[in-house]
């Protein structure tokens, strides 16, 4: 109980919860905000619970195999020039990162009965990127601060979702292109390669730093969310049932 606890722990108590909330609060505005644009069949509560769970066990598996990422890159191109830069955000980063989110998502959802509707495949990604990006904002906040709350909640909350926003737009259409007989490999393939290209352009410009990287950063990050918002609409008011 609070009342049998020493006073001298309650202000690390506080700080913490105020480190949590900071990391964690993003992504769950986030999550609401698409539930609520599920407007045809709302999912159950404890499918999107078990898919944030996915998520956090998504970026456990993909902090691991970019560790290992890092090394063998290290040895085959030299740390520290362009082309290592490159191959970091593109081959290590995003392409383990949205690896690891959609074969969480496939193997939780692909048979799931509540997948009844191309927009839950939009639903479904969201809140398995999002689980993703509250456990690496967790992972960032403790480590640097709450400085680093306001941008990663601005700039790389958002990003998830809006990787993971194009990753459902596929994968949604895969699962309907394989109930109606033909094969959903096509649109799989995309829902893989369309987030890693978007999230290795965010990182690659995050990374070099230079003022051409900056400003094309700044643009791509407005046609994004531009875009991503505009999906999100279409896709809600045009469901179909797979």
């Amino acid at each position: 109980m609070i009342a049998l606890m020493p006073i001298a722990a309650l202000p690390a108590l506080s700080l913490m919860g105020l480190y949590i909330l900071a990391a964690v609060l993003p992504a769950l505005l986030l999550m609401l905000y698409i539930y609520l644009q599920d407007a045809v069949e709302k999912e159950p509560l404890p499918l999107l619970l078990r898919l944030v769970g996915m998520g956090a066990l998504a970026a456990l598996a993909a902090l691991l195999l970019e560790g290992l990422g890092q090394r063998l890159l290290g040895v085959l191109v030299r740390p520290g020039t362009a082309l290592h830069t490159l191959l970091t955000a593109f081959l290590v980063i995003a392409a383990v990162e949205e690896g690891a989110k959609l074969l969480f998502l496939c193997r939780r959802t692909w048979d799931e009965p509540n997948f009844n509707y191309r927009f839950d495949g939009v639903v479904y990604a969201v809140f398995v990127s999002l689980g993703f990006a509250a456990f690496e904002n967790l992972r960032y906040v403790f480590a640097f601060g709450l400085g680093v709350a306001l941008p990663r909640a601005l700039l790389a909350v958002p990003g998830h979702m809006g990787f993971a926003v194009v990753m459902g737009y596929f994968y949604g259409r895969a699962r309907l292109r394989e109930n109606r007989g033909r094969s959903g490999r096509p649109s799989l393939v995309m829902a893989c390669l369309l987030p890693v290209v978007l999230h290795g352009v965010y990182d690659a410009c995050c990374m070099l730093g230079t003022r051409l990287a900056t400003l094309i950063f700044v643009v791509f990050v407005c046609a994004l969310y531009l875009s991503v918002f505009y999906l999100i609409r279409h896709e809600a008011e045009a469901d179909v049932p797979v």
